[in-house]
């Protein structure tokens, strides 16, 4: 009997084989083996030389990374919330079975199919002074055109404005599985008590889907802070590094300057500062189920 269960638990372990193939070779080996670079000097045209935690001192005394943490964390800090906040009111307003709200889902989710240059050729198409429609929009209304993509303070706005725009489809969908998982009998409880819309909504709505914008929050920490495609085609980290995200810090380091074990480094505080918002995120979200 043992032996027969044995040889079952082996047979077992083919099935699963393949994505442990996988995790291990994607994940796990990439995740060893940048840590080990992170250790030592490395550049491509030299061999590795151990020199422990000097990445990290360097990383860390870098005022371009310290700007790049400080955009990062800002980007993060706004778009995350707009997701959130934008992608529930949507899935809200457009939870019905008509023909008109199936379109708008689809017309909403489709943004998020594009690629990230298409994205950003569009924004720029927006926001590019001269010629761009804020530029032309502006001109009409008799105000001075900003320089949206090129000024301080609103290089990394705009950023964030097409990558709000790019990324809304997915936490709709989320919301709108979740909302739709809800059982009528509360709602029509709710109504037998003659509850109020925003009563429903705070004492029937969103605790049911409690959960899911949980979720929803985590997935679009570790996201948007891996910034990169749209800063970089849509200001290049410019004006003065002001709209420099870390991955594009970790991009330039390693594969601009050739210093892979300092990007390697930085790549690793990366990891380490997304793990700990989106425990954070989660440990606030547990913490308010308890409560």
């Amino acid at each position: 009997m043992a032996e027969s269960y044995r040889r079952s638990s082996w047979k077992n372990m083919l099935f699963v084989a393949p994505y442990l193939t996988a995790f291990v070779t994607l994940l796990v080996f990439p995740l060893l083996w940048g840590m080990w670079l992170s250790l030592n000097k490395v550049d491509l045209f030299s061999g590795a030389k151990f020199v422990g935690l000097k990445n990290y001192a360097r990383v860390l005394a870098d005022p371009v990374f310290a700007q790049a943490v400080k955009n990062t964390a800002l980007f993060v800090a706004v778009s995350v919330p707009s997701l959130v906040a934008l992608g529930l009111f949507l899935a809200l307003a457009l939870n019905k079975t008509t023909r008109g709200s199936a379109f708008l889902r689809g017309l909403f989710f489709s943004s998020s199919i594009l690629s990230v240059t298409i994205v950003t050729l569009i924004w720029r198409v927006v926001f590019i002074p001269g010629d761009g429609l804020l530029a032309v929009l502006f001109e009409a209304m008799g105000w001075t055109p900003i320089g949206f993509l090129s000024t301080k303070g609103w290089s990394l706005f705009s950023v964030g404005v097409a990558t709000v725009w790019w990324c809304l489809g997915l936490p709709m969908m989320l919301f709108l599985a979740a909302l739709q998982q809800i059982p009528a009998d509360l709602y029509e409880a709710a109504a037998l008590d003659n509850a109020s819309k925003w009563r429903v909504l705070t004492r029937v709505t969103l605790p049911s889907i409690r959960s899911t914008i949980m979720m929803v929050a985590v997935i679009q920490i570790v996201m948007q802070f891996q910034l990169f495609g749209q800063a970089q085609l849509m200001t290049n980290g410019g004006p003065a590094g002001s709209s420099r995200p870390i991955v594009m810090y970790i991009y330039e380091t390693s594969f601009v300057r050739w210093e892979i074990g300092m990007g390697a480094a930085a790549s690793e505080i990366l990891f380490a500062i997304i793990l700990v918002a989106a425990m954070v995120q989660y440990w606030l979200s547990t913490r308010k189920e308890e409560a």
